[in-house]
């Protein structure tokens, strides 16, 4: 089983605290899978919203195939929808109603020949929980450093 990785979040682990992720499948158009083979896509300011119990994405910016014509889907971050079981959708639901947690794709990438979407379950991250982030990242890199010059 081959993974590869075409897009990550990175403002979603210094944004939020990461609960709990989920792996979903994506409904996507031919041209959109196309233009993810050419690594385009950018998952920046996206979320994920559950309306009518299904999952969709929002926000998620896949450029338009240049070579795709006439077949081409013209709104490149339309809503695009998330193929989960019942059973975890009912979970995230019930966590995001009780809890006030918000559910973020983390990365977007290849299993096999199927194109698959990490979500995950988060809490939001206050001013000086995200300084205290900062601050950690400096003394891990700090100390490699000073490995690496040892």
């Amino acid at each position: 089983m081959s993974v590869k990785q075409i897009a990550y979040n990175k403002s979603a682990s210094f944004e939020y605290f990461i609960e709990q992720k989920y792996e979903a499948g994506i409904v996507l158009e031919g041209a959109e899978v196309k233009s993810l083979r050419a690594g385009n896509c950018n998952l920046k300011d996206s979320f994920c919203f559950i309306r009518d119990g299904e999952v969709a994405l929002k926000n998620m910016h896949i450029p338009v195939y240049d070579k795709s014509g006439a077949f081409n889907s013209k709104d490149s971050k339309r809503d695009r929808k998330l193929l989960l079981h019942k059973q975890e959708i009912d979970k995230i639901v019930g966590k995001i109603n009780q809890k006030g947690m918000t559910l973020v794709p983390i990365s977007l990438y290849f299993k096999d020949n199927l194109i698959k979407v990490e979500i995950a379950l988060c809490r939001g991250k206050q001013n000086f929980d995200k300084k205290q982030s900062i601050k950690a990242r400096d003394i891990d890199r700090d100390t490699k450093r000073q490995l690496k010059d040892f």
